[in-house]
């Protein structure tokens, strides 16, 4: 593993996927080569003056203090396993065992974990499907008002904004409509955690606003995917009186590690510290990049940005050259022969998922090596796109506790206990509760049979079904 990572390292690419801060460069430009050069040995556990994670008084209670006032909350808890501990702990001190959530079918799987932890029965709400690039988009507050009507006894509702490509829901309307039937908003915003910086720092305009100002009660932040701290560490706000916070703070300890990282910890601190001291500036950066991007990729003929007006993170940013019949997965080949990294393709759209860390210069070198592949390329047939269209779903049934694997031609009438996920797109196919319809068989059979990879269908062909 350290010879590929060292490997990769020492060829200096661009990175345009997860982790914000794109390497070590942003944090030897802020004055933290001390910690670089000291990575290992401020590897400790709870000596004395290092306070403790799950009764924080002292150092680590500064800087969960400093992030709650930097997002505008109540109270901010640091996550040390990522945004999916925070979510599974916010579920869990919303919703009682036995009792519904309201969660949007395209939600992260650490959701799915939830249900089984907690015994608890979900109500889909489904987002739109964006014909054109096969993907799915937000979901609406009419969605969500229905369901409630429909589920008087859901807890909770949860959904992720902005989702993988950076596409937001409206969130200021689900709180309302959500808070008016005396229920509880959880917004998995892992793919949004420099959204509200963008605004305090007066770089807002055509970004989408934090979940954390549009009056959800529960926001959870992966920190390091966008900006500048380590992977898995995260920041969990609680943003209500509408939630219990020493229930939230109990189930917290009970998903977390005993064992938290100080590293992971001391990177949440400096990237508080970053954008105490240089917000202004790092996020007018950043901006400026994004914009100058959209504005010189406008220029390269056949080549198309995806953008969702109103609601949409921009510095999620979404390229298609199906024109020249480069579908996603070719111009990610294509791209990384010039160095350049992207995070995720689905169908036509590659996606690139620009970071605080991210230059100018990355900026011009993805640019050029667009417009050269462009120009050894005709506009002609457009790129078939692959749209991986979430079936009807089948008849819906509580989630099973008690499972088992079957083979898939065996699967038709029993009910799913564990996602079945076509990827690309990473759009849920089958969810757990819903019965598995013979469609869905054969459909699943047939991305097999091309070698398409199937997340849900282990390497025997089997799936998890209730008992």
């Amino acid at each position: 593993m350290k010879d590929f990572l060292l490997k990769h390292a020492s060829k200096h690419p661009v990175s345009f996927h997860m982790p914000g801060h794109k390497g070590s460069a942003i944090f030897s430009r802020y004055g933290y080569g001390d910690v670089l050069e000291n990575f290992v040995d401020i590897d400790v556990t709870e000596i004395p003056g290092a306070d403790n994670l799950f009764q924080a008084e002292g150092i680590i209670k500064d800087v969960q203090d400093r992030y709650a006032a930097l997002y505008g909350v109540k109270h901010s808890y640091l996550q040390i396993n990522g945004t999916s501990g925070g979510i599974i702990a916010s579920i869990l001190s919303c919703v009682p065992s036995g009792k519904k959530l309201i969660m949007a079918r395209n939600c992260h799987k650490s959701v799915f974990n939830a249900l089984t932890l907690g015994h608890i029965e979900p109500v889909y709400a489904q987002p739109e499907l964006i014909e054109e690039n096969g993907i799915l988009g937000s979901v609406s507050a009419e969605e969500i008002e229905r369901l409630l009507t429909e589920n008087p006894d859901g807890e909770a509702v949860i959904l992720p904004s902005p989702n993988y490509y950076g596409i937001c829901s409206d969130i200021s309307a689900i709180a309302e409509v959500v808070h008016k039937a005396g229920k509880v908003l959880i917004v998995d915003q892992a793919h949004g955690a420099h959204l509200k910086f963008f605004h305090k720092y007066g770089q807002g305009e055509g970004m989408a606003v934090a979940a954390e100002d549009c009056g959800a009660d529960l926001v959870i932040n992966s920190i390091h995917k966008t900006l500048a701290s380590l992977t898995q560490s995260a920041v969990l706000n609680l943003n209500s009186d509408r939630v219990n916070r020493y229930l939230l703070e109990d189930k917290l300890q009970a998903i977390e590690s005993t064992s938290p990282s100080y590293v992971l910890m001391t990177f949440l601190d400096i990237n508080a510290e970053i954008l105490e001291k240089h917000g202004a500036e790092v996020m007018k950066n950043w901006k400026e990049n994004i914009t100058y991007f959209y504005e010189e990729a406008s220029k390269v003929a056949g080549l198309d940005v995806m953008i969702i007006k109103n609601h949409m993170d921009i510095s999620k940013i979404n390229l298609d050259m199906s024109s020249f019949g480069i579908d996603g997965a070719k111009l990610e080949e294509l791209l990384m022969a010039y160095g350049i990294f992207s995070e995720l393709y689905t169908g036509n759209i590659l996606m690139l998922m620009t970071g605080i860390g991210n230059t100018r210069a990355d900026m011009d070198k993805t640019l050029n090596a667009l417009r050269d592949i462009a120009s050894k390329h005709k506009i002609g047939s457009k790129a078939e796109v692959k749209i991986l269209k979430p079936p009807v779903a089948g008849k819906m049934h509580p989630v099973p506790h008690d499972k088992i694997f079957i083979k898939l031609a065996e699967a038709e009438g029993k009910v799913c206990a564990s996602s079945i996920i076509p990827y690309p797109p990473g759009i849920p196919f089958i969810c757990p509760g819903e019965e598995i319809t013979l469609e869905a068989v054969n459909y699943i059979k047939s991305l097999r049979d091309v070698g398409e990879k199937v997340i849900g269908v282990n390497d025997n062909g089997e799936v998890l079904i209730g008992r």
